[in-house]
């Protein structure tokens, strides 16, 4: 990532225009206890992200964060499905990630994020609209980070 970073960081400052975006995990400010390494390497980005972003201060060029916590793609949901079944929850997807966001893996909003909310953001903080936004370390994570784990 750093090393495209650079290579394309150029031609936005000289066009006055550009986005950088990066995708980390809320694991860097909640690190799970497995794959040590995976965090430490996702920690290093919101100060990459608010390094790059004073680096090229004034130039037009914004450099972001998104940090999403536990998503619902088919890995997670398979998980939740096999919990379920251990656990004798009964429910479609919908009541499933409830359970699992208020039992195993809580978050503030009660249920697990959607791909398309992380793509959502990631999308708007690339567009021209999020132009006063850079440096920034933004969680799509239902509140994770701050919520109590049981």
């Amino acid at each position: 990532g750093v090393r495209l970073t650079r290579r394309l960081v150029p031609s936005m400052v000289e066009g006055g225009w550009g986005r950088v975006v990066f995708v980390g995990t809320v694991g860097s400010v909640r690190p799970n206890s497995r794959n040590p390494q995976y965090y430490v390497a996702k920690a290093a980005l919101p100060a990459l992200t608010l390094s790059l972003a004073k680096e090229l201060a004034g130039s037009g060029v914004t450099v972001n964060l998104v940090s999403p916590g536990m998503i619902a793609t088919a890995e997670v949901r398979a998980m939740v499905e096999r919990q379920a079944k251990r656990n004798g929850w009964d429910g479609d997807w919908d009541q499933l990630s409830q359970r699992a966001a208020t039992e195993t893996m809580p978050n503030l909003v009660g249920r697990v994020t959607e791909p398309n909310e992380v793509a959502d953001l990631v999308s708007f903080v690339a567009s021209e609209r999020a132009s006063a936004i850079t440096g920034a370390n933004l969680r799509v994570d239902g509140g994770a980070a701050d919520a109590v784990s049981p």
